[in-house]
């Protein structure tokens, strides 16, 4: 069963014969109760959004139902409020702290949405929360809000995406199957804002015409036309100027104290600088650092050759096995020659046997100590098979560090699937599942991706008015990469006399393939925004996972856990020092005038958690059922699943540590990144090569091992036993004209490997092109005459357009 679009799913109880035998009675399968309207209103401010939603679910069948609300969170939101209302009650999610829980039935006895794990193919992250019980035809008003980071798109427009929960139109019930109509009402509302001006809105759907409510066009207002569209819903909002630095300052809350986060004003800054394509033979720039799981270095051996052989004139590289010595081919990365090249090559074959216990953690903190050259960026390849131990602190250090470098992590193994993602998600890289027949192509593709143009040596510069000071939460990154755009949250400390007509500037300056670029922009002080401080929300969010957490996680102290929980507590974001409880309150009816109207209405606490779903592919079309079973049955072994399993973990609990000894320590809190990927999922949408892809990297290996830093290759010996022709022929067949041997020696290369369809393109690109750039920086009038004797010394029939830059 899936539930794409959640919302609130019933669950009701039936009476099965012998259910007495595991104490409780069974629940049908979740069902969805139908929506009947949404009221959604959007406040977006340049790439962030405040969305608060009014969802009205009716219950009509003829008896009461159990339902709980389940919404899916995406990547870069964060729910601040949540309540829901019946005739019966109001049920508010409040924030605890974890030391001090007011209701621990949500982690302990009662309510524990096992069943969501069982009923619900998705995988992710949801917010879950119990309403109690809803009787016939009666309704549920769910009011939620949330706050979202906006993709920027290349054409610096923001996107926004409405959630399913709020336009469930692939839900069954939601569609007349003849007229194609929805049956639920959507009204939604969207409230622009940007002080470079909103120029346009364009959406997948109609839209009432964009209304100005200010003359500089800074704010606009527009609504969805009609009747809801049968399909998802998207909003592209442009902005006037579309500029590399945009920035928004926003209020803080008035009510907050002084000082704090949400007490002072908020600079919302996005940067997105355009970088253009490096330009062919230009010198490349970066330091490349590999880092090896011991265990598997053997099959690190040939992704190890073509990474280095494709490696960029002018840059710098390093090689780590991590082991029980975390020691690098090198104390310290070194620029990419040809001796260095030859050297580390001899070391890495002698390397395994000196290791022992895999350290990933100790090797990482080891090439943090190291000197990075400078105006190079650093850029990790880690290579893990199997999961190191020590995940969170590895996570956390990591993210200590993301400003100063990018990670692209490759898993041989499903378990370390998680911590791999982590880590390209904390630095903006890439995380891909490999195995022996297509660890080569992904590697080179991500590398292909490392070597686009970045921008160096980031920097911001504040001008503002005397008393005024600014703190970027997290600091600035060192580097942007070609496509990257960067938000940060930057908190204005001090007062100013007259807010209303001072103003700011901030200056971006980085280097650029050698030139210094600079972007000013002067912005007001007089704070934005209508007072939902989504910017506020964001960054208190930003500042709990990205700085806080990973501190607690390397043993900092108490004093940032101290802090996690207040900003928590106070922006109603969760971290792991708290957590949800839903407080129910009781209602009366209101004609009621007895003795007891003027008692406080009764409170309870109900379960109301973040819960990670692992999903499951077998409900999904491309798994078919080949047997029914029915679905009291199914309930049952899921129930009966459930039930064992937690007697089972209650009997190894007491038989590891007594019945009458402390419960064992907890964990430390997993921080953020280490959130659950689906690895089934994560597997299955790595691309998969067939044994060609084997015989084509044991073709082609020799030819790349004898290629030169420089994209050249040597006219030897063991060049003519690659192309299998005699050393004597090649040098007779060189025509009179080439002066320099090398030049018709990789002419012959780059002939043999264009043979046969290009079947070694995706292994050789990067090597071809260098090869090409190289013979293109010495005498280009040659290359046809070549071409045409290579072509008839190795019977091929390669195009000259070959090598054309």
């Amino acid at each position: 069963m899936s539930h794409q679009s959640f919302g609130l799913l019933e669950k009701s109880y039936i009476n099965v014969p012998g259910s007495f035998l595991l104490g409780k009675e069974f629940y049908v399968p979740l069902c969805s109760l139908p929506l009947c309207s949404a009221v959604v209103d959007v406040a977006i401010q340049d790439y962030v959004a405040d969305v608060v939603s009014e969802l009205i679910y009716h219950n009509k069948s003829l008896r009461s139902s159990e339902v709980t609300f389940v919404f899916p969170l995406g990547p870069h939101m964060a729910i601040y409020s949540f309540q829901a209302c019946s005739e019966d009650a109001k049920i508010k999610a409040v924030l605890q702290d974890e030391t001090q829980q007011l209701y621990r039935g949500s982690t302990g006895e009662g309510e524990n949405f096992d069943y969501l794990q069982y009923e619900v193919t998705e995988s992710g992250e949801v917010f879950a929360c119990f309403l109690g019980s809803l009787s016939p035809g009666k309704e549920m008003v769910v009011t939620l809000r949330y706050v979202q980071e906006l993709s920027r798109k290349p054409d610096g427009a923001a996107q926004f995406m409405l959630p399913s929960t709020m336009h469930p139109y692939k839900t069954h019930y939601t569609c007349n199957c003849r007229t194609g109509k929805l049956h639920y009402s959507l009204l939604l509302t969207a409230s622009l804002q940007s002080p470079r001006g909103v120029a346009d809105v364009q959406a997948n759907c109609a839209l009432t015409p964009l209304i100005y409510t200010a003359q500089d066009h800074s704010t606009a207002q527009v609504s969805l036309a009609g009747t809801p569209p049968n399909h998802h819903l998207e909003l592209l909002v442009y902005y006037r100027e579309p500029t590399a630095v945009s920035v928004v300052v926003e209020k803080g809350d008035p009510v907050a104290t002084a000082g704090s986060l949400l007490g002072d004003s908020l600079v919302l800054v996005t940067l997105a600088p355009n970088i253009h394509d490096a330009k062919p033979g230009q010198c490349k720039s970066g330091e490349f650092i590999f880092v090896l799981d011991s265990t598997s270095l053997e099959h690190a051996q040939d992704p190890l050759l073509f990474l280095l052989k494709s490696l960029p004139l002018g840059c710098y590289f390093n090689i780590y096995c991590y082991g029980a010595t975390p020691v690098g081919i090198y104390p310290q990365s070194v620029e990419y020659t040809q001796d260095n090249l030859n050297e580390a090559m001899q070391l890495i074959s002698t390397t395994g046997s000196r290791l022992g216990d895999t350290d990933l953690l100790g090797t990482l903190r080891t090439i943090y100590s190291t000197p990075r050259p400078c105006g190079h960026a650093r850029q990790l390849f880690i290579f893990m098979s199997e999961l190191p131990p020590d995940t969170e602190a590895i996570a956390a250090e990591v993210c200590h560090h993301r400003n100063s470098h990018r990670c692209f992590s490759f898993c041989f193994s499903t378990d370390s699937v998680s911590l791999a993602t982590a880590l390209a998600r904390e630095t903006d890289g890439e995380a891909v599942y490999v195995s022996s027949d297509n660890v080569i192509v992904q590697v080179l593709k991500c590398l292909k991706q490392a070597l686009k143009p970045v921008a160096e040596g980031v920097s911001l510069e504040w001008t503002l008015p005397s008393g005024l000071e600014v703190e970027v939460l997290g600091g600035t990154p060192q580097f942007i990469f070609q496509g990257q755009h960067i938000f940060l949250y930057a908190q204005i400390h001090g007062k100013e006399q007259d807010m209303k007509e001072a103003s700011g500037v901030m200056t971006l300056h980085f280097n650029l393939d050698g030139q210094d670029v600079t972007h000013k922009i002067q912005f007001p002080l007089c704070p934005q925004g209508d007072g939902r401080m989504a910017g506020h929300h964001l960054a208190a969010r930003h500042l709990l996972e990205k700085l806080l957490l990973p501190e607690v996680v390397r043993g900092s102290g108490d004093e940032p856990m101290q802090r996690a929980i207040e900003i928590s507590l106070t922006s109603g974001i969760i971290c792991p020092f708290t957590s949800y409880v839903g407080v129910r309150t009781s209602r009366r009816a209101p004609w009621y005038h007895g003795p007891l109207a003027l008692l406080s209405p009764r409170q309870s606490f109900v379960p109301c958690k973040i819960l990670l779903l692992r999903g499951s592919l077998t409900d999904t079309s491309c798994f078919p059922k080949t047997i029914w079973n029915p679905p009291r049955w199914h309930t049952a072994v899921q129930e009966s699943r459930i039930a064992i399993k937690r007697l089972t973990n209650g009997i190894a609990n007491l038989l590891q540590h007594g019945a009458h000894k402390e419960a064992p320590e907890q964990p430390p809190p997993s921080i953020f990144s280490l959130k659950y990927v689906d690895s089934t999922r994560f597997v299955l949408c790595s691309q998969i090569f067939g044994p060609w892809m084997n015989e084509a990297i044991a073709e082609c290996r020799e030819l790349v091992a004898l290629q030169n830093v420089d994209g050249s290759w040597t006219l030897s010996s063991g060049l003519a036993s690659v192309l299998q022709v005699e050393e004597a022929e090649i040098k007779g067949k060189m025509p009179g004209e080439v002066m320099e041997p090398s030049f018709w020696a990789t002419v012959l290369a780059v002939t043999w490997l264009q043979r046969d369809n290009r079947r070694y393109h995706e292994l050789c690109e990067l090597l071809e092109a260098k090869a090409v750039t190289w013979l293109c920086s010495r005498d280009v009038s040659q290359l046809d005459k070549c071409l045409e004797a290579s072509n008839t010394l190795l019977g091929s029939s390669v195009s000259p357009s070959v090598f054309r830059l």
